[in-house]
């Protein structure tokens, strides 16, 4: 009955105190599990009690919603945005990507986005709203064919949004944009995503890449100490100042950084910093 009215799977397996809901759309999965907590803490489990449950809840699933969407609208500071895109746009509390909340990531885009709008002497409105929106294909993707940037972009034109952005949200992911705003918008989208901490990673593949980082970098004659520091994103290499000189150390850096590239997993990219110091030490007694 909870499938039926949901429209998600149930997995009750030998997994002690765990019932797994599964579904593509987010916001069902959502509506069943709050279902299912207020059904088992009540107790009464019955078909027509079930309907009763997820009717209420789906009702304050849209409110929670439509709240998030308008609170992300207000605190931006952006007006005239159609209903249904700030809908849409809190359906993305649902949405995750890369364990990453794709609603927290398009707020965050969007101030990062307006930040170098200002610097840059552009329209700070326009692009905090471009930024804001440029994930907006990603609350349907799962019921659209098609990417999220081109989805996006049909849902902005539909709902009145101005060329300038529909054009910005479409060409985020493209390689050669030809609109500011979607430039912009790449910038922020990279800062929000590969910033070190936000996006979850099995402790154990971490562990690995830090652990191979320092691997190759000890596998070459004269280097002394390395460690990996930054969450990963920097190497810093101690050499032997008697075995490599100064004019080698920008050799030792690119034979490094290139084995890197050849043998590791990585998002975004490792700065690799290599150290030479010569130390001599008297004591006067």
């Amino acid at each position: 009955s909870i499938e039926t009215a949901t429209g998600v799977d149930i997995i009750v397996d030998d997994t002690p105190e765990a019932v797994i809901i599964s579904s593509f759309d987010p916001q069902r999965r959502e509506i069943a599990r709050l279902a299912l907590e207020k059904l088992i803490s009540d107790g009464r489990i019955h078909p027509g009690r079930i309907e009763e449950v997820v009717e209420k809840t789906s009702k304050e699933v849209e409110k929670t919603i439509k709240e998030a969407g308008e609170r992300a609208v207000f605190d931006l500071g952006l007006h005239g945005i159609h209903p249904e895109i700030i809908r849409l746009l809190g359906r993305l509390r649902y949405r995750s990507s890369y364990s990453q909340n794709v609603y927290a990531h398009s707020m965050e885009v969007a101030f990062i986005c307006g930040i170098m709008a200002s610097e840059l002497g552009l329209n700070i409105k326009q692009a905090k709203r471009a930024a804001l929106l440029h994930d907006i294909g990603k609350s349907v993707d799962h019921e659209i064919e098609g990417t999220h940037a081109s989805i996006g972009g049909e849902l902005a034109k539909k709902y009145g949004e101005s060329q300038r952005i529909v054009e910005a949200i479409a060409e985020h992911h493209n390689d050669s944009p030809s609109n500011i705003l979607a430039v912009l918008i790449q910038a922020s989208d990279t800062l929000s995503a590969a910033r070190p901490g936000v996006r979850k990673e099995i402790w154990e593949t971490y562990v690995k890449r830090l652990n191979d980082m320092e691997r190759i970098a000890k596998a070459i004659p004269g280097i002394d100490k390395c460690y990996a520091i930054q969450a990963g994103r920097e190497l810093r290499v101690i050499v032997m100042p008697d075995k490599i000189k100064d004019d080698g150390i920008g050799l030792v850096s690119r034979e490094i950084a290139k084995k890197i590239e050849a043998e590791v997993a990585y998002p975004g990219q490792i700065k690799v910093t290599v150290i030479r110091e010569l130390r001599s030490v008297e004591y006067a007694k």
